[in-house]
């Protein structure tokens, strides 16, 4: 029997190819142009290879100290921001699944109405909270209001939901607490869905740029992406320059997901966002 030969198979993979090809072709213009002298970057017509490759973009960029004041505080603001998300989502999705409270249908409602907020609306009132808390240009100005995540919240509430009650159960008779409960069984069970939760926020905490932009102004308060519009507004037409930027911007991110990215299938399979 003469096998037959999977065209659906070799579509699907043209068109993934072809679409991976398509998101990669900023990126490597992006790095190309970050490879030229400076002279090259706006000629006409435009090249993608340079006439000689050259570093001189990442040794201005990486000779300032500002740049590493930005991603000093874009790793310390993104971790901060993960580990409180990561604690206090848990804390309060094992509470909404695990407790049961007068009024917690509407209280978890009140929570996943917070999801269709835009975080553009909330803007000015944290703009005025943080002033009255005197934590503009602060480290906790920035962080603070990134960790009220409504999302991880019902993401990490299904979670629990599907944890066997049996083993609680069995810890209650032995006499553990609900905090022992949480912290030595429901959160070791949860790794899958919390190194997901941490991964994504850590990526949205790096790249926010409109927060940390408005709560921000002096230079060795400001995050990565903040700093690069710095760096596009003094440096003018230095392409090569901004570019370099960029891409020392997106290489932690690029290396987080080479690190993680099996947790990253595993967490988007088990919270349901593959579209289950």
């Amino acid at each position: 029997m003469i096998a037959r030969f999977p065209w659906g198979t070799a579509v699907l993979g043209v068109v993934t190819v072809a679409l991976a090809a398509l998101w990669s072709l900023p990126f490597a213009w992006t790095l190309l142009t970050s490879l030229k002298p400076e002279s090259e970057t706006t000629e006409v017509p435009l090249r993608w290879l340079p006439s000689e490759f050259t570093l001189e973009a990442y040794r201005s960029v990486l000779t300032t100290d500002d740049i590493w004041i930005w991603l000093f505080n874009s790793v310390f603001t993104a971790g901060m921001v993960t580990v409180l998300v990561v604690l206090l989502s848990s804390m309060a999705a094992y509470g909404f699944s695990r407790t049961d409270f007068r009024g917690r249908k509407a209280l978890l409602g009140f929570v996943v109405a917070g999801v269709l907020v835009p975080t553009e609306v909330l803007i000015v009132p944290l703009f005025h909270e943080m002033v009255f808390l005197g934590m503009v240009d602060t480290p906790w100005g920035v962080i603070l209001p990134q960790v009220v995540l409504p999302a991880m919240v019902y993401i990490l509430k299904v979670f629990f939901d599907g944890v066997p009650r049996e083993l609680e159960e069995a810890a209650i008779v032995d006499g553990a607490s609900r905090w022992r409960i949480y912290w030595r069984i429901v959160m070791p069970l949860s790794r899958p869905v919390l190194a997901a939760v941490a991964i994504f926020t850590f990526i949205t905490t790096w790249n926010n740029f409109l927060w940390p932009f408005i709560v921000t102004a002096d230079p060795g308060s400001m995050t990565l992406p903040v700093g690069l519009a710095t760096v596009q507004g003094s440096y003018g037409v230095r392409y090569a320059e901004v570019m370099a930027t960029v891409v020392i911007a997106g290489l932690p991110l690029l290396l987080l997901f080479v690190l993680f990215q099996r947790h990253i299938v595993r967490g988007v399979a088990h919270t349901g966002l593959a579209g289950r």
